[in-house]
């Protein structure tokens, strides 16, 4: 028997993860932990989820006690505030103890059912398994076109390869969740950390269903500003971008002022050129406030990442029943 054999023989009696970012999600979230219990237990695994709850101002905690008490397998992770997505799916990280974590929303756009095809995935030897969409039911057409522009954009600017039509709804093994785990940037794009970290990839495709009840938490500006963060995080073109217009106005301004310049000399200047005189002011400064701004998006990151402040603080972290066996395993062991 090879070692790989043997490496994906041992993956059979290994635990599993769910970990579930969650910002007020009362109304989903019972029907999503039904849904969970029905595709995990049949995997014949020892499992557990993980609940985040990230802030939520509704009842979404008291859901998630409630959970905790019927069933063995929920733990829960409270953090102190509203700190967002994915910061929330990092603390889900630190927080789980199985050998492959499923990392999923609970909104149910991505359903569980396809759990079984990354497991059987991980089964076979990837480290990380991620689910492309296919299709997007319940969405505008807007939305979809932005997503795919966006996709498509950061995937030329990234220096890393970061796959198309693809979310956070993946399996990661535990030797990929570590190395997640010691990148500690405050501006976390998670698309690109779980791109960055490399190990063998493997996409399964799905169709992504339309959300199962409530809002949704993303709208058109914070779509942008997460775009924004995506951009600036993995790739430095926007710098280099500004560098060159900077150098193409300059050029063109250059020549137009030889032309002025040869102009008034061959043929006087009878008329005075205030209106090309402010566009061309105009355009300068506009150019100029683009250029500041592309290097204020970079030095606000550089500002924050120097703080070197927690990426969250808790509440409260209820371990499931695996993970407390996990620990006093572990306890034992010291």
């Amino acid at each position: 028997m090879t070692d790989r054999d043997d490496h994906v023989k041992r993956r059979t009696d290994e635990r599993l993860s769910v970990v579930v970012p969650c910002y007020n999600e009362q109304e989903v979230l019972p029907e999503f932990h039904r849904r969970v219990s029905a595709v995990m237990a049949p995997l014949g695994l020892p499992w557990e989820v993980v609940y985040v709850n990230d802030g939520s101002s509704d009842g979404t905690l008291k859901l998630m006690h409630d959970l905790q008490d019927a069933h063995p397998e929920v733990a829960i992770v409270d953090l102190s505030r509203n700190f967002g997505k994915e910061v929330a799916m990092t603390a889900g990280l630190e927080a789980c103890r199985g050998d492959a974590v499923i990392v999923i929303d609970a909104d149910l756009q991505d359903p569980p059912e396809v759990i079984p095809q990354l497991v059987a995935e991980w089964r076979a030897g990837y480290d990380m398994v991620y689910a492309r969409r296919e299709s997007r039911a319940g969405e505008t057409a807007i939305k979809k076109a932005t997503s795919r522009w966006f996709y498509r954009v950061i995937g030329k600017l990234s220096r890393v390869r970061i796959p198309a039509d693809t979310g956070d709804f993946r399996l990661l093994s535990r030797r990929t969740v570590e190395a997640l785990l010691q990148l500690r940037e405050q501006h976390r794009f998670m698309k690109g950390l779980f791109a960055w970290v490399g190990f063998p990839q493997k996409a399964v495709i799905y169709r992504r269903d339309p959300r199962f009840a409530g809002d949704t938490k993303w709208n058109y500006w914070k779509l942008w500003n997460f775009a924004v963060e995506g951009i600036t995080s993995f790739s430095t073109v926007p710098l280099r971008l500004a560098t060159y217009c900077g150098i193409g106005i300059a050029v063109i301004a250059f020549v137009y002022a030889a032309w002025i310049f040869y102009k008034t000399l061959a043929y006087g200047d009878p008329v005075k050129g205030y209106p090309s005189l402010m566009v061309v002011v105009l355009f300068l400064g506009g150019g100029q406030l683009i250029g500041i701004g592309v290097l204020g998006e970079y030095l606000g990151r550089v500002f924050n990442e120097t703080k070197s402040r927690p990426l969250y603080f808790l509440n409260e972290h209820r371990p499931s029943a695996m993970g407390r066996a996990a620990t006093s395993v572990e306890e034992s062991h010291d």
